[in-house]
């Protein structure tokens, strides 16, 4: 072996090596550098590594029979020791190593310098895709150029695409023309939601071949402020070539990571051909429009037409799922998964954070997906607007609600979102910005009808209930949804002041209207009210009778816990009952401590305060919520430990945002807090704190000074 390694060195084998090695380095990280800058293929470096690995062994086996002397190149057969100046030696020797030296400087200084993640990021830019204008004559390009378009932008982590639907619906409430989104139109939305710039496209044909025209248009002035275009040898090449022009208008709107090697510029739909992509566009706007059959037959028409057409399967998902078709929907949801090879990296994401919400209730792993989404796609609003949704469904208002300010960063004049944060704030007890940014809305859009809730609990927390009611009203007035949600308000606004005769009244009412509408979900909400109403007058049998038609209407668990709680109070313990088992079986946490109090309130009901309390602890461990922690309260209280009652009462008073809506629907509950004062006073007064007692004891007979069993015991506690 020593002989094998002399005869190298004698022969120069190791000099040339290293020669040959430091010259390939350098050359590889030149051509990294310049390639992409003259737009080479990426073949082209692939094909200089692979050259350069070949030719390594080809170099060895030529250092090992030639030599290089001063007469120029000869074979080695029993060379000779000496070697030739100037090329041998030790000269040799600092030749090899300086190269080596120079190729080792410029990787490290090249890997240092150029990280392409570390450049710095494009201002956050808001486009809204006008519709194009397709002047082929050949429908099937129709709101397919948009949606494609949309795919391909959305690359860009700068880039944040308006939704096309709500930009219709908007664009038919600002002029007159209805289901179109012309130039014009879109112009007026972009203005009215402060977008930054309308995208507005064509299409023509030539023979066989068709052209593709995109500008960036100044929506405030309308001045065209870029224009791109592409061109396909084939209908279906018109996909591709959209890729192509999607990559153009990113590199206009400052999108500074584009590598246009990337597959999903080179093709930005990847169904397999135009006609999928036709089917899964008509689709999404047939769920959007709320017709989710429709929309599943479209998306099995997609599927069919290309079978890996993975955002299919997402969608189609999504349907059945609001169908009702739980089975399908997790199928289809599986092999979603199996498919997110055939998404962009940022639709992967969406929906992994999508499928964690809504199918596993794994709020943890949701977060973590959208989190992955907005550092990757900082002006990704919807993005945002996911992640203060689940972070608030985790009842982590305060995230929440600097994910909605973030996306106010980018869409300012956006009512929907300037909304959700003033119901953030609102849930998290601040009704200053909760107030002030629901009257921003309400200048905005008189209409809006969520808009007018933050200041009806607002004026109820500060107890003017005449304000309440006018702001109920207000909300009536916006609409049939409006009447709807304003007729649960005052419901639950007469259930808190103790005025059930009346609320019974007014519940009955918008129960007729809802069902005559066919809005069940709203119907079954007020049936359970309208129990509450008779369960106060001691009318347990039409009680009765009002919760098991709320549950056969609909069953979910933000009508399913009240109506146990209800049933509880009316005898019912068996339905009760029933309702607590089927929580405590489901994967959800909430609905699982849901459960686990439900089954404490049994045991209150038959005396064991020992295992009620250790239920309600079990079910805090579940979730924090506001309800568990008020029984909880009452649970100690009943045990004989007033200490630790008075600190769960005072933690829920210390929340009382979230009393608004415990179910986090929107949907006022505000009558929950109407006995907290008298379960303070009490935990107070056993504690020997008399004034804080007979303070909270009289708050609550001014709330409720028409009579109940709390009413009576308030009075006799204060004589």
């Amino acid at each position: 072996m020593n002989r094998f390694i002399t005869e190298l060195r004698r022969r120069e084998v190791f000099r040339t090596a290293g020669l040959y090695v430091g010259i390939c380095w350098i050359l590889i990280e030149v051509a990294s550098i310049l390639l992409p800058t003259f737009e080479a293929p990426e073949w082209i470096l692939r094909a200089i590594v692979v050259v350069a690995l070949v030719g390594f062994p080809v170099m060895l086996i030529l250092a090992w029979v030639y030599d290089l002397t001063g007469s120029g190149v000869s074979v080695q057969a029993g060379a000779t020791d000496t070697v030739v100046a100037p090329i041998g030696g030790r000269k040799m020797d600092f030749v090899v190593i300086g190269m080596l030296t120079v190729a080792l400087i410029f990787s490290v200084y090249m890997n240092v310098t150029d990280e392409p993640d570390s450049t710095e990021q494009a201002e956050p830019i808001s486009v809204l895709i006008a519709d194009f204008e397709n002047r082929t004559g050949e429908a099937i390009f129709d709101g397919l150029l948009e949606q494609a378009l949309n795919i391909g932008i959305e690359g860009a982590p700068n880039i944040t695409s308006y939704q096309r639907n709500d930009a219709r619906h908007l664009a038919g409430t600002l002029q007159s023309e209805s289901g179109n989104l012309t130039e014009s139109g879109a112009r007026l939305v972009a203005v009215r939601e402060g977008i930054d710039v309308v995208l507005a496209g064509s299409i023509e044909s030539d023979g066989s071949e068709y052209l593709l025209w995109l500008k960036g248009v100044d929506p405030t002035n309308g001045d065209t402020m870029f224009v791109v275009s592409s061109d396909a040898d084939s209908r279906d090449a018109v996909l591709a070539a959209l890729g192509t022009l999607s990559a153009d208008a990113r590199e206009q709107l400052g999108d500074n990571t584009l590598r246009r090697g990337d597959a999903a510029i080179a093709e930005t739909f990847t169904a397999a051909s135009i006609e999928a992509a036709q089917a899964y566009t008509r689709g999404k706007q047939l769920a959007y429009e709320g017709d989710h059959e429709g929309a599943v037959e479209l998306y099995r028409e997609a599927i069919a037409l290309d079978p890996n057409f993975g955002r299919a399967y997402a969608t189609i998902a999504l349907s059945s799922s609001r169908l009702g078709a739980s089975e399908e929907s997790v199928e289809y949801w599986g092999k979603a998964l199996t498919m997110m090879d055939t998404m962009t990296e940022r639709e992967r994401l969406r929906t992994l954070g999508v499928y964690y919400t809504s199918v596993t209730g794994n709020y943890g792993s949701a977060i973590d997906s959208f989190k992955s989404l907005v550092e990757k796609y900082p002006a990704d609003a919807a993005g945002h607007n996911n992640l203060a949704v689940v972070y608030f469904l985790t009842l982590d208002f305060e995230n929440a609600r600097i994910e909605g300010r973030r996306i106010l960063d980018i869409y300012p004049n956006s009512v929907l979102y300037r909304s959700n944060y003033a119901l953030y704030a609102m849930y998290a007890g601040d009704f200053e910005t909760a107030t002030g940014e629901a009257r921003q809305v309400i200048e905005s859009d008189a209409n809006f009808h969520k808009g007018y809730l933050p200041l009806a609990i607002a004026a109820m927390h500060d107890a003017d209930v005449d304000a309440a009611v006018g702001f109920y009203g207000g909300m009536a007035r916006t609409g049939a949804r409006g009447d709807s949600l304003a007729n649960v308000g005052i419901g639950d606004l007469e259930l808190y002041t103790g005025n059930f005769g009346k609320a019974e009244t007014t519940i009955e009412a918008g129960v007729k209207e809802d069902i005559a509408a066919d809005n069940v979900r709203a119907a079954a909400t007020k049936l359970i009210m309208l129990a509450e109403t008779r369960l106060e007058q001691g009318e347990s049998e039409q009680a009765v009778a009002a919760l098991d038609q709320a549950l056969e209407l609909d069953s979910g668990y933000a009508r399913a816990v009240p109506a146990a709680i209800s049933y509880l109070k009316s005898g019912r313990r068996d339905a009760a009952a029933a309702i607590a088992e089927s929580l405590s079986q489901q994967l959800q946490p909430q609905r699982r401590a849901y459960g686990l109090m439900i089954k404490a309130l049994i045991d209150l009901q038959d005396g064991r305060t020992a295992d009620a309390v250790d239920k309600l602890s079990a079910a805090l461990e579940f979730a924090d919520l506001w309800l568990v922690r008020l029984y909880n309260g009452r649970a100690f209280l009943e045990a004989g430990y007033p200490a630790e009652a008075l600190s769960e009462f005072e933690a829920a008073a210390a929340r009382h945002g979230e009393a608004s809506a415990i179910f986090l629907d929107d949907t006022p509950t505000y009558r929950y807090l109407a006995t907290l004062p008298y379960w303070l006073g009490r935990a107070q007064q056993e504690l020997g704190m008399s004034a804080a007692a007979q303070k909270n004891l009289q708050a609550f007979l001014a709330l409720r000074p028409h009579g109940g069993a709390l009413t009576e015991d308030a009075r006799a506690r204060l004589e």
